[in-house]
């Protein structure tokens, strides 16, 4: 998702790449390359974090007081050493040998490292530098994204997943999937051209493919190829190619996860063939575009009927995942809540407020008259979809969360907590959800053995939050979540306290003020400030 590039728009699946995103080989002459670490304790011989309660990402429920064993960047052991209420036995616990450190975490909450599914890195167009969206991420627990789209060129992501796999800057670990076409002048315009640009894909080191659609005969071929190398892939499946391949038609070719919704409905149509497009439509009006796709749940197959039954157990059986990013498309159901979230005002840079603002041509700013029936219709569209997603959890399929932040007044580390609110909303159990935050993007990712679970043997990826967030989601918060005290006094409680990847200790408010500061200093530099859209 990114601001049109009227230069260079083919009819092929690079011209809707293009659509989506920024000019790449300009992004590579300009982004800000994120500077070496500065931030990060360790990794130490020895770690152990003391007393915690533990919730391991399994699905199981949580238990403590527990100790939790790192060495280097590793679990090494989790051990229970007591009962709640109840002192504990000094002789039970794992004893700390010379040279390590210790994490009083009596009280606190422990969970698996987050895994953002959908986690674009910004870039020229937004003004977001690669340290601004590292450090809001790594602030909300988030040790692992999929880049889907390699947006800054896919050198420039890879160089960076180097350089985080080693830790030399604060990020988490990038898996960068590359947009389907990209670097390839004139596009794609026959199977041959499609194997043979996913073989040098595979070659160049990229761990997958972000597709938008293309004819079908060179979609099938790309992907076929692609899941003979064995790598995955990811597709939003936009509507220019939609009508000739929907997600059944992409799943069987060898998908291996849909991006937001589009392409699942389409395959629900039970009484149409093509969406019921407004007359004067036309893909390039965003308001149009996005106006319209609100319509287009109540269009597909009602919910537990044959056809929608028949397309849910299908994509179950194929394994197939789905990552549905609730939270990017939450303005259209209320644009004043995501527009007036009170993060905006101290952790969004100017630049990146300036491109949500409505316009013609930055991508995901379709505010040209959005109102009360847009709304309307955008509700009743989230609870189709959230009944859909929810049943296919319960059936077993896989859902995994993924934030697409960057766009539509959403913020990075910040909308990934909320798409947690919103799978609550959905139906899950607050363990469904972290298990989807966790052991299922893992899954997702082909990473199970190394990440996604509190377990002997993975990497030590972990987040620790004071507070309960089985009880509250919103005290993952940066902002954490409001509370009166018994003295009624009203105070803030929560966001995550450390960050931990790879056996190194951030502290995660830490990284905040370093965004804060980032933020302010660019709005004495611009002499711009956040006014609401419309406002002088």
């Amino acid at each position: 998702m990114r601001r049109i590039n009227k230069q260079t728009i083919f009819l092929t699946a690079l011209a809707l790449f293009q659509i989506f995103s920024i000019d790449v080989s300009a992004q590579r002459r300009s982004i800000t390359p994120s500077p070496a670490r500065a931030e990060g304790d360790g990794p130490y011989t020895q770690l152990i974090i003391r007393g915690a309660i533990m919730i391991n990402g399994t699905g199981a429920p949580p238990i403590g007081p527990v100790d939790i064993v790192i060495e280097q960047n590793k679990i090494k052991s989790v051990q229970t050493v007591g009962y709640p209420g109840v002192e504990i036995n000094a002789e039970r616990r794992p004893k700390l040998k010379e040279g390590g450190k210790e994490i009083d975490a009596t009280g606190m909450y422990v969970l698996p490292g987050f895994i953002d599914m959908h986690g674009h890195i910004g870039g020229v167009t937004q003004g977001t530098p690669a340290e601004y969206v590292f450090k809001l991420w790594m602030a909300h627990g988030i040790t692992t994204i999929r880049e889907p789209s390699a947006g800054n060129g896919l050198d420039w992501t890879l160089e960076h997943k180097k350089k985080s796999l080693k830790n030399e800057i604060t990020a988490p670990r990038i898996l960068a999937y590359t947009a389907f076409g990209m670097g390839k002048e004139g596009g794609i315009n026959s199977p041959e051209e499609a194997r043979l640009w996913v073989q040098e894909n595979a070659k160049k080191g990229a761990d997958g493919i972000k597709f938008f659609g293309a004819s079908p005969d060179i979609m099938e071929a790309a992907l076929r190829e692609n899941k003979r190398l064995g790598l995955r892939a990811a597709c939003h499946h936009a509507q220019m190619d939609v009508a000739r391949a929907n997600v059944l038609n992409t799943a069987s070719w060898g998908l291996t996860s849909m991006e937001h919704w589009y392409g699942l409905p389409e395959a629900m149509f039970d009484n149409r063939t093509i969406q019921d497009f407004r007359l004067d439509y036309n893909y390039q009006n965003e308001q149009h575009r996005f106006g319209e796709a609100g319509k287009l749940w109540k269009q597909a197959a009602a919910p537990y009927s044959e056809k929608w039954n028949a397309v849910m157990d299908s994509l179950i059986d194929l394994d197939f995942t789905l990552d549905p990013t609730f939270n990017i498309y939450e303005a259209n159901r209320d644009l004043m809540r995501a527009r007036t979230a009170e993060w905006h005002r101290d952790y969004t840079l100017p630049s990146l407020w300036d491109f949500y603002q409505p316009s013609m041509q930055s991508h995901g700013s379709y505010w040209h008259y959005w109102g009360t029936e847009e709304e309307i219709q955008w509700k009743e569209n989230y609870r189709l979809w959230m009944t859909f997603v929810n049943e296919y959890k319960n059936r077993g399929g896989r859902v995994t969360t993924g934030s697409d932040s960057g766009f539509i007044f959403q913020l990075y580390g910040f909308a990934y907590i909320r798409e947690m609110e919103l799978l609550r909303e959905a139906g899950f159990h607050p363990l469904e959800i972290i298990r989807s935050a966790t052991l299922y993007g893992a899954q997702a990712l082909g990473m199970e053995k190394e990440i996604g679970s509190i377990e002997p043997g993975k990497l030590a990826d972990l987040v620790i939050v004071e507070e309960n967030p089985l009880q509250n989601l919103q005290v993952l918060y940066g902002t954490g979540a409001i509370k009166l005290t018994e003295d009624n006094e009203v105070v803030r409680v929560g966001g995550v306290k450390y960050t931990i990847k790879d056996g190194i200790i951030y502290d995660a408010k830490q990284l905040l003020e370093d965004v804060k500061t980032m933020v302010t200093t660019s709005k004495e530099a611009t002499g711009k400030t956040i006014k609401q859209p419309g406002v002088n």
